[in-house]
């Protein structure tokens, strides 16, 4: 079992993370604004928010996947460090000692094809990766079951990043 000390990047995430307009939070850093040379997981390492993420998706062996191996355009609903510290420590390190819970849970994060933001305002729901659904609502923002997105279109090689403040959990 990997044990992974999440601690110090999330207190440095919660401290960084701040409430921009949507899209800007990665203004004028890399190649977000246009298709890049980097993959998904190389674009999410680039923004320094996501270790927690890329952690998980290691533990769950999703790294070819989000790398493009295989698979792509993918959209991904990418949970910040500070919205998997909402999870607490010791639910993290279960679902990390869990790899086929864990993949179903990030999964459940993906979807096929590159969805932007613009075409995300115009769905109500998206099939991902683990085979349920996310509900999408633009009531009072953009939000992806009960997560807020909080900045959107991080252009990568094969697909796009949309941030989420919450980690999504699917039904059982």
């Amino acid at each position: 079992m990997k044990r992974i000390d999440i601690r110090i990047p999330m207190l440095l995430a919660g401290m960084l993370l701040v409430a921009v307009p949507a899209g800007q939070a990665f203004a004028g850093k890399g190649n977000y604004g246009d298709k890049g040379s980097k993959n998904i997981v190389q674009t999410a390492k680039a923004t320094g928010q996501f270790n927690t993420l890329l952690a998980a998706v290691d533990a769950a062996g999703l790294t070819g996947v989000l790398s493009g191996q295989g698979q792509g355009p993918l959209t991904v609903f990418a949970p910040t460090d500070a919205a998997f510290a909402k999870l607490g420590d010791a639910t993290i390190q279960a679902l990390l000692a869990n790899p086929e819970k864990l993949a179903a849970i990030l999964k459940y994060h993906v979807v096929a094809g590159e969805v932007l933001a613009a075409d995300v305002v115009k769905l109500d729901s998206a099939p991902t990766l683990n085979g349920q659904s996310v509900t999408i609502s633009t009531a009072g923002g953009v939000k992806v079951n009960d997560a807020n997105v909080v900045a959107t279109d991080i252009r990568a090689r094969n697909g796009v990043i949309h941030v989420i403040d919450t980690v999504l959990i699917p039904a059982d």
